[in-house]
Protein backbone atom coordinates (compact mmCIF):
# COMPACT_ATOMS: atom_id res chain seq x y z
CA UNK A 1 0.00 0.00 0.00
CA UNK A 2 1.35 3.43 -0.94
CA UNK A 3 2.02 6.14 1.64
CA UNK A 4 -0.93 8.17 0.30
CA UNK A 5 -3.33 5.31 0.89
CA UNK A 6 -1.92 4.70 4.36
CA UNK A 7 -2.45 8.34 5.26
CA UNK A 8 -5.99 8.23 3.89
CA UNK A 9 -6.78 5.05 5.81
CA UNK A 10 -5.50 6.54 9.07
CA UNK A 11 -6.85 10.04 8.65
CA UNK A 12 -7.92 11.79 11.81
CA UNK A 13 -11.66 12.03 12.37
CA UNK A 14 -13.12 15.11 13.99
CA UNK A 15 -14.64 14.51 17.46
CA UNK A 16 -17.98 15.88 16.25
CA UNK A 17 -18.15 13.35 13.40
CA UNK A 18 -17.08 10.53 15.71
CA UNK A 19 -19.75 11.40 18.26
CA UNK A 20 -22.43 11.79 15.58
CA UNK A 21 -21.57 8.41 14.06
CA UNK A 22 -21.78 6.67 17.42
CA UNK A 23 -25.14 8.24 18.22
CA UNK A 24 -26.57 7.31 14.84
CA UNK A 25 -25.51 3.70 15.33
CA UNK A 26 -26.89 3.62 18.89
CA UNK A 27 -30.24 5.04 17.84
CA UNK A 28 -30.53 2.61 14.90
CA UNK A 29 -29.59 -0.33 17.13
CA UNK A 30 -32.10 0.72 19.79
CA UNK A 31 -34.87 0.94 17.18
CA UNK A 32 -34.02 -2.54 15.89
CA UNK A 33 -33.86 -4.09 19.36
CA UNK A 34 -37.12 -2.50 20.52
CA UNK A 35 -39.06 -3.42 17.38
CA UNK A 36 -37.67 -6.98 17.34
CA UNK A 37 -38.47 -7.45 21.04
CA UNK A 38 -42.03 -6.20 20.54
CA UNK A 39 -42.39 -8.44 17.49
CA UNK A 40 -41.17 -11.52 19.39
CA UNK A 41 -43.43 -10.73 22.34
CA UNK A 42 -46.39 -10.37 19.99
CA UNK A 43 -45.54 -13.62 18.16
CA UNK A 44 -45.16 -15.50 21.45
CA UNK A 45 -48.45 -14.19 22.76
CA UNK A 46 -46.84 -12.32 25.64
CA UNK A 47 -48.18 -8.98 24.41
CA UNK A 48 -50.83 -7.80 21.99
CA UNK A 49 -49.09 -5.29 19.74
CA UNK A 50 -51.15 -5.93 16.65
CA UNK A 51 -48.36 -6.66 14.18
CA UNK A 52 -49.83 -8.45 11.20
CA UNK A 53 -46.46 -9.81 10.00
CA UNK A 54 -42.71 -9.37 10.44
CA UNK A 55 -42.41 -6.35 8.18
CA UNK A 56 -41.81 -3.90 11.07
CA UNK A 57 -38.70 -5.85 12.11
CA UNK A 58 -37.56 -6.01 8.49
CA UNK A 59 -37.96 -2.25 8.11
CA UNK A 60 -36.11 -1.72 11.41
CA UNK A 61 -33.31 -3.93 10.10
CA UNK A 62 -33.04 -1.80 6.96
CA UNK A 63 -32.88 1.34 9.13
CA UNK A 64 -30.12 -0.29 11.19
CA UNK A 65 -28.19 -1.16 8.01
CA UNK A 66 -28.35 2.45 6.81
CA UNK A 67 -27.34 3.71 10.25
CA UNK A 68 -24.42 1.30 10.37
CA UNK A 69 -23.19 2.42 6.94
CA UNK A 70 -23.42 6.11 7.86
CA UNK A 71 -21.71 5.49 11.20
CA UNK A 72 -18.82 3.67 9.51
CA UNK A 73 -18.17 6.60 7.17
CA UNK A 74 -18.47 9.21 9.91
CA UNK A 75 -16.29 7.34 12.41
CA UNK A 76 -13.59 5.92 10.11
CA UNK A 77 -13.54 8.19 7.06
CA UNK A 78 -11.92 6.53 4.03
CA UNK A 79 -11.48 3.26 5.92
CA UNK A 80 -15.22 3.29 6.64
CA UNK A 81 -15.94 3.79 2.95
CA UNK A 82 -13.79 0.75 2.20
CA UNK A 83 -15.71 -1.29 4.75
CA UNK A 84 -18.94 -0.49 2.94
CA UNK A 85 -17.88 -2.96 0.23
CA UNK A 86 -17.86 -5.76 2.83
CA UNK A 87 -21.03 -4.74 4.63
CA UNK A 88 -23.50 -6.05 1.99
CA UNK A 89 -22.16 -9.59 2.37
CA UNK A 90 -22.28 -9.37 6.17
CA UNK A 91 -25.78 -7.89 6.17
CA UNK A 92 -26.99 -10.49 3.70
CA UNK A 93 -25.65 -13.23 5.98
CA UNK A 94 -27.42 -11.64 8.91
CA UNK A 95 -30.70 -11.37 7.01
CA UNK A 96 -30.59 -14.86 5.46
CA UNK A 97 -28.95 -16.86 8.28
CA UNK A 98 -28.98 -15.13 11.65
CA UNK A 99 -32.48 -13.65 11.49
CA UNK A 100 -34.19 -16.90 10.34
CA UNK A 101 -32.38 -18.75 13.13
CA UNK A 102 -33.61 -16.28 15.74
CA UNK A 103 -37.09 -16.41 14.24
CA UNK A 104 -36.98 -20.21 14.41
CA UNK A 105 -36.03 -20.03 18.08
CA UNK A 106 -39.02 -17.79 18.76
CA UNK A 107 -41.29 -20.36 17.06
CA UNK A 108 -39.66 -23.30 18.84
CA UNK A 109 -41.00 -22.15 22.20
CA UNK A 110 -44.60 -21.91 21.04
CA UNK A 111 -47.51 -24.30 20.72
CA UNK A 112 -48.32 -23.78 17.06
CA UNK A 113 -50.43 -26.32 15.21
CA UNK A 114 -51.78 -25.27 11.83
CA UNK A 115 -54.90 -27.36 12.39
CA UNK A 116 -55.77 -25.48 15.58
CA UNK A 117 -57.96 -22.39 15.33
CA UNK A 118 -56.33 -20.60 18.24
CA UNK A 119 -53.09 -19.88 16.39
CA UNK A 120 -49.83 -20.08 18.31
CA UNK A 121 -48.92 -19.12 21.85
CA UNK A 122 -45.86 -19.31 24.07
CA UNK A 123 -45.57 -22.64 25.91
CA UNK A 124 -42.14 -22.36 27.56
CA UNK A 125 -40.14 -25.57 27.69
CA UNK A 126 -43.04 -27.88 26.83
CA UNK A 127 -41.62 -28.69 23.38
CA UNK A 128 -38.27 -29.59 24.93
CA UNK A 129 -39.97 -31.90 27.42
CA UNK A 130 -41.93 -33.52 24.60
CA UNK A 131 -38.74 -33.98 22.59
CA UNK A 132 -36.93 -35.57 25.54
CA UNK A 133 -39.71 -38.14 25.92
CA UNK A 134 -40.24 -38.71 22.18
CA UNK A 135 -39.04 -42.20 21.27
CA UNK A 136 -39.39 -41.45 17.55
CA UNK A 137 -36.87 -38.61 17.85
CA UNK A 138 -34.33 -40.79 19.67
CA UNK A 139 -34.88 -43.58 17.15
CA UNK A 140 -34.18 -41.16 14.28
CA UNK A 141 -31.10 -39.84 16.08
CA UNK A 142 -29.84 -43.41 16.52
CA UNK A 143 -30.35 -44.02 12.81
CA UNK A 144 -28.29 -40.91 12.09
CA UNK A 145 -25.40 -42.41 14.09
CA UNK A 146 -25.50 -45.45 11.82
CA UNK A 147 -25.70 -43.35 8.66
CA UNK A 148 -22.81 -41.11 9.72
CA UNK A 149 -20.60 -44.08 10.61
CA UNK A 150 -21.03 -45.41 7.07
CA UNK A 151 -19.26 -42.27 5.81
CA UNK A 152 -15.98 -43.94 6.77
CA UNK A 153 -16.82 -46.89 4.51
CA UNK A 154 -17.77 -44.48 1.74
CA UNK A 155 -14.44 -42.70 2.21
CA UNK A 156 -12.50 -45.96 1.77
CA UNK A 157 -14.42 -46.75 -1.41
CA UNK A 158 -13.97 -43.20 -2.72
CA UNK A 159 -10.24 -43.26 -1.99
CA UNK A 160 -9.86 -46.55 -3.83
CA UNK A 161 -11.74 -45.20 -6.84
CA UNK A 162 -9.67 -42.00 -6.77
CA UNK A 163 -6.44 -44.03 -6.77
CA UNK A 164 -7.77 -46.08 -9.67
CA UNK A 165 -8.76 -43.01 -11.68
CA UNK A 166 -5.40 -41.40 -10.93
CA UNK A 167 -3.49 -44.41 -12.23
CA UNK A 168 -2.38 -44.75 -15.82
CA UNK A 169 -4.99 -47.27 -16.92
CA UNK A 170 -6.70 -47.83 -20.25
CA UNK A 171 -10.06 -46.07 -20.59
CA UNK A 172 -9.36 -43.72 -17.67
CA UNK A 173 -11.42 -40.87 -19.16
CA UNK A 174 -14.40 -43.17 -19.70
CA UNK A 175 -14.29 -44.43 -16.12
CA UNK A 176 -14.02 -40.88 -14.77
CA UNK A 177 -17.23 -39.93 -16.55
CA UNK A 178 -18.97 -43.19 -15.60
CA UNK A 179 -18.13 -42.87 -11.91
CA UNK A 180 -19.32 -39.26 -11.82
CA UNK A 181 -22.69 -39.90 -13.49
CA UNK A 182 -24.62 -40.65 -10.25
CA UNK A 183 -23.51 -37.30 -8.84
CA UNK A 184 -25.13 -35.59 -11.82
CA UNK A 185 -28.56 -36.99 -10.89
CA UNK A 186 -30.95 -35.72 -8.24
CA UNK A 187 -31.35 -37.88 -5.11
CA UNK A 188 -35.10 -37.72 -5.73
CA UNK A 189 -34.60 -39.21 -9.20
CA UNK A 190 -32.31 -41.87 -7.73
CA UNK A 191 -34.90 -42.79 -5.11
CA UNK A 192 -37.57 -43.30 -7.75
CA UNK A 193 -35.39 -45.07 -10.32
CA UNK A 194 -33.80 -47.47 -7.83
CA UNK A 195 -35.91 -47.53 -4.67
CA UNK A 196 -39.32 -47.38 -6.33
CA UNK A 197 -38.52 -49.18 -9.59
CA UNK A 198 -35.52 -51.51 -9.54
CA UNK A 199 -36.08 -52.59 -5.91
CA UNK A 200 -39.88 -52.81 -6.04
CA UNK A 201 -40.76 -56.09 -4.33
CA UNK A 202 -43.32 -57.33 -6.89
CA UNK A 203 -42.05 -56.45 -10.35
CA UNK A 204 -38.64 -54.82 -9.77
CA UNK A 205 -35.70 -56.43 -11.62
CA UNK A 206 -33.60 -56.65 -8.45
CA UNK A 207 -36.46 -58.33 -6.57
CA UNK A 208 -36.94 -60.84 -9.42
CA UNK A 209 -33.20 -61.53 -9.45
CA UNK A 210 -33.22 -62.08 -5.68
CA UNK A 211 -36.09 -64.55 -6.02
CA UNK A 212 -34.18 -66.34 -8.77
CA UNK A 213 -31.28 -66.71 -6.33
CA UNK A 214 -33.62 -68.31 -3.80
CA UNK A 215 -34.84 -65.41 -1.65
CA UNK A 216 -38.51 -66.31 -1.27
CA UNK A 217 -39.64 -62.95 0.16
CA UNK A 218 -37.62 -60.47 -1.87
CA UNK A 219 -38.72 -57.33 -0.04
CA UNK A 220 -35.91 -54.84 0.51
CA UNK A 221 -37.84 -52.48 2.76
CA UNK A 222 -39.62 -54.74 5.23
CA UNK A 223 -36.62 -55.83 7.30
CA UNK A 224 -35.12 -52.91 9.32
CA UNK A 225 -31.44 -53.66 8.65
CA UNK A 226 -31.96 -54.46 4.98
CA UNK A 227 -33.99 -51.27 4.60
CA UNK A 228 -31.27 -49.16 6.28
CA UNK A 229 -28.61 -50.77 4.11
CA UNK A 230 -30.64 -50.15 0.96
CA UNK A 231 -31.19 -46.50 1.88
CA UNK A 232 -27.53 -45.85 2.65
CA UNK A 233 -26.48 -47.72 -0.51
CA UNK A 234 -28.61 -45.40 -2.67
CA UNK A 235 -27.37 -42.33 -0.82
CA UNK A 236 -23.75 -43.46 -1.07
CA UNK A 237 -24.13 -44.16 -4.78
CA UNK A 238 -25.10 -40.51 -5.26
CA UNK A 239 -22.46 -38.91 -3.02
CA UNK A 240 -19.37 -41.12 -3.28
CA UNK A 241 -18.48 -39.45 -6.63
CA UNK A 242 -18.36 -36.13 -4.78
CA UNK A 243 -15.67 -37.51 -2.47
CA UNK A 244 -13.90 -39.05 -5.47
CA UNK A 245 -13.66 -35.60 -7.11
CA UNK A 246 -12.06 -34.05 -4.02
CA UNK A 247 -9.65 -36.95 -3.44
CA UNK A 248 -8.69 -37.18 -7.11
CA UNK A 249 -7.89 -33.48 -7.16
CA UNK A 250 -5.70 -33.96 -4.08
CA UNK A 251 -3.89 -36.92 -5.61
CA UNK A 252 -3.14 -35.01 -8.79
CA UNK A 253 -1.71 -32.13 -6.76
CA UNK A 254 0.79 -34.33 -4.89
CA UNK A 255 4.47 -33.76 -5.79
CA UNK A 256 5.76 -36.55 -8.01
CA UNK A 257 9.31 -36.09 -6.74
CA UNK A 258 8.42 -37.57 -3.35
CA UNK A 259 6.94 -40.70 -4.90
CA UNK A 260 9.92 -41.12 -7.21
CA UNK A 261 12.31 -40.76 -4.26
CA UNK A 262 10.39 -43.46 -2.39
CA UNK A 263 10.69 -45.82 -5.36
CA UNK A 264 14.42 -45.17 -5.53
CA UNK A 265 14.70 -46.03 -1.83
CA UNK A 266 13.00 -49.36 -2.52
CA UNK A 267 9.61 -48.67 -0.96
CA UNK A 268 6.81 -51.04 -1.94
CA UNK A 269 3.49 -49.80 -3.29
CA UNK A 270 1.80 -50.21 0.11
CA UNK A 271 4.66 -48.49 1.95
CA UNK A 272 4.59 -45.61 -0.52
CA UNK A 273 0.84 -45.21 -0.02
CA UNK A 274 0.80 -45.53 3.80
CA UNK A 275 3.93 -43.52 4.54
CA UNK A 276 3.70 -40.83 1.85
CA UNK A 277 0.41 -40.61 -0.07
CA UNK A 278 -1.99 -41.06 2.84
CA UNK A 279 -0.31 -38.52 5.20
CA UNK A 280 -0.03 -35.94 2.42
CA UNK A 281 -3.70 -36.49 1.58
CA UNK A 282 -4.92 -36.00 5.15
CA UNK A 283 -6.06 -32.36 4.72
CA UNK A 284 -8.03 -33.25 1.59
CA UNK A 285 -9.36 -36.43 3.22
CA UNK A 286 -10.58 -34.53 6.27
CA UNK A 287 -12.30 -31.98 4.05
CA UNK A 288 -14.01 -34.73 2.05
CA UNK A 289 -15.14 -36.64 5.16
CA UNK A 290 -16.42 -33.53 6.96
CA UNK A 291 -18.36 -32.29 3.95
CA UNK A 292 -19.78 -35.75 3.31
CA UNK A 293 -20.76 -36.01 6.99
CA UNK A 294 -22.61 -32.70 6.78
CA UNK A 295 -24.49 -33.92 3.70
CA UNK A 296 -25.26 -37.20 5.46
CA UNK A 297 -26.67 -35.38 8.47
CA UNK A 298 -29.18 -33.74 6.10
CA UNK A 299 -30.34 -37.02 4.55
CA UNK A 300 -34.09 -36.84 3.95
CA UNK A 301 -35.17 -36.96 0.29
CA UNK A 302 -34.39 -40.62 -0.38
CA UNK A 303 -35.95 -41.72 2.90
CA UNK A 304 -39.11 -39.66 2.34
CA UNK A 305 -39.62 -40.94 -1.21
CA UNK A 306 -38.76 -44.61 -0.70
CA UNK A 307 -39.77 -45.66 2.83
CA UNK A 308 -41.26 -42.58 4.54
CA UNK A 309 -39.17 -43.60 7.55
CA UNK A 310 -40.43 -47.21 7.71
CA UNK A 311 -40.59 -49.97 8.51
CA UNK A 312 -41.53 -48.81 11.99
CA UNK A 313 -39.12 -45.87 11.87
CA UNK A 314 -36.14 -48.10 11.01
CA UNK A 315 -34.91 -45.79 8.24
CA UNK A 316 -36.08 -42.50 9.72
CA UNK A 317 -33.74 -39.52 9.89
CA UNK A 318 -34.09 -36.32 11.88
CA UNK A 319 -34.81 -34.36 8.70
CA UNK A 320 -37.52 -36.77 7.54
CA UNK A 321 -38.95 -36.78 11.08
CA UNK A 322 -39.15 -32.97 11.07
CA UNK A 323 -40.72 -33.09 7.60
CA UNK A 324 -43.49 -35.42 8.79
CA UNK A 325 -44.15 -33.27 11.85
CA UNK A 326 -44.72 -30.33 9.54
CA UNK A 327 -46.60 -32.07 6.74
CA UNK A 328 -48.62 -34.79 8.48
CA UNK A 329 -49.19 -33.33 11.94
CA UNK A 330 -48.89 -29.60 11.10
CA UNK A 331 -47.02 -29.25 14.38
CA UNK A 332 -44.91 -26.22 13.52
CA UNK A 333 -43.75 -25.35 17.02
CA UNK A 334 -42.55 -28.83 17.97
CA UNK A 335 -40.97 -29.49 14.56
CA UNK A 336 -39.07 -26.22 14.79
CA UNK A 337 -37.80 -27.16 18.25
CA UNK A 338 -36.54 -30.50 16.91
CA UNK A 339 -34.81 -28.70 14.02
CA UNK A 340 -33.15 -26.17 16.35
CA UNK A 341 -31.92 -28.87 18.74
CA UNK A 342 -30.61 -30.89 15.81
CA UNK A 343 -28.78 -27.80 14.53
CA UNK A 344 -27.02 -27.46 17.88
CA UNK A 345 -26.09 -31.15 17.82
CA UNK A 346 -24.63 -30.78 14.31
CA UNK A 347 -22.60 -27.70 15.25
CA UNK A 348 -21.14 -29.39 18.33
CA UNK A 349 -20.45 -32.64 16.47
CA UNK A 350 -18.73 -31.01 13.48
CA UNK A 351 -16.67 -28.78 15.80
CA UNK A 352 -15.45 -31.83 17.73
CA UNK A 353 -14.59 -33.65 14.49
CA UNK A 354 -12.57 -30.70 13.23
CA UNK A 355 -10.69 -30.33 16.52
CA UNK A 356 -9.82 -34.03 16.69
CA UNK A 357 -8.86 -34.10 12.99
CA UNK A 358 -6.60 -31.06 13.32
CA UNK A 359 -4.80 -32.57 16.30
CA UNK A 360 -4.30 -35.83 14.41
CA UNK A 361 -2.95 -34.01 11.35
CA UNK A 362 -0.48 -32.03 13.46
CA UNK A 363 0.60 -35.25 15.18
CA UNK A 364 1.12 -37.16 11.94
CA UNK A 365 2.71 -34.39 9.91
Amino acid sequence: MSSGRLEAAHEEVLPERLSLGKWIFRIASAILIIVAALQIADAAGLASIGFADWRPTLYAFFVWCVGLAIAQVLEHGVLGQQRLFVLPALLFTGAMVIFPTIFGLSIAFTDWNLNAQGGHHFNGLDNLRTLWADSYFWNALGNMVFYVLTVLVQYVIAFGLALLLNADIRGRKFFRIAFLMPFMLSPVAISWMIGKSLMENRFGPLANFARWLGWSNAAFFTDPWIARTAIIAMDAWVWIPFMVILLLAGLQALPHEVKEAAKVDGATGWQSFWEITFPLMLPVSITAVVLRTIFELKLADIVINVTAGGPGGATDTISSFVYREYRDRSNVGYATMVAEVYLIIIIVFITLILNVANRYVRKVT
